[in-house]
């Protein structure tokens, strides 16, 4: 059974597509907590799954040979839906898995664990699973440690994030190469956020679009002098 859409998938979408992780190469350090979460947990499989639009694509995978699946059969789009692990015991027992190709076929996947990646606005662009071919219980101490490795992996998708966006930046202000502290006017390093309240300054200009709802004549006048 498909998983419903989630009620802000459109935003949630969006928001993946922000993240330009899709497709992207290995990250070492993801990959260290997909492994961390297999021995925690005591499974064969583990994956940092990303819910695309008609897919799950598998930025780190730790014991599974596949980079994707069809969204249409994925464990994690369920477990998007919710803000804790969502668990599966048996699937064999699930209503919403029995007939699951996941389930009948290889792997023949019988339990499944996943915490959602929620970032900005709380919303999940996916989730830190973990998944056994045999039917399982996670222990409390197990589902606490899913759920803090998860933070952190969602903490990270969003640094990197922060990092793409103020790549443009960094090319044009001295910055550390290590803390990433810009060096301002005075000499002092100071993080970015305080560099920008402090010589942050409102502009003169005007973009199109308002020029063309608050100044129609002089929009029009622009539009004959060819936009100069």
């Amino acid at each position: 059974m498909a998983a419903p859409l989630h009620p802000r998938e459109a935003r949630r979408l969006e928001l993946l597509r922000l993240h330009r992780i899709l497709d992207t190469g290995p990250d070492p350090v993801l990959d260290e907590l997909t492994q961390l979460a297999a021995e925690i947990c005591g499974t064969p499989v583990s994956l940092i799954s990303l819910v695309d639009e008609d897919r799950q694509w598998f930025k780190s995978r730790h014991g599974l040979s596949v980079a994707q699946t069809s969204r249409d059969v994925a464990f994690c789009a369920h477990a998007i839906l919710g803000e804790r692990v969502f668990t599966v015991e048996d699937a064999t027992r699930d209503p919403r898995f029995d007939r699951n190709p996941l389930v009948l076929e290889e792997p023949r996947l019988r339990f499944y664990a996943g915490f959602p990646l929620a970032v900005e606005e709380g919303l999940p662009l996916g989730t830190l699973c973990v998944i056994d071919r045999e039917p399982r219980q996670l222990s409390d101490g197990q589902q606490r440690a899913l759920e803090r490795l998860g933070r952190v992996a969602a903490e990270l998708l969003k640094m990197r994030r922060t990092a793409l966006e103020l790549k443009p930046l960094e090319a044009l202000l001295p910055t550390c190469a290590y803390c990433r502290r810009v060096k301002d006017q005075d000499g002092s390093w100071v993080d970015v956020e305080r560099y920008l309240e402090r010589h942050e300054r409102p502009t003169h200009g005007i973009c199109p679009t308002c020029m063309e709802a608050r100044f129609p004549r002089e929009a029009a006048l622009v539009r004959e002098r060819g936009g100069k």
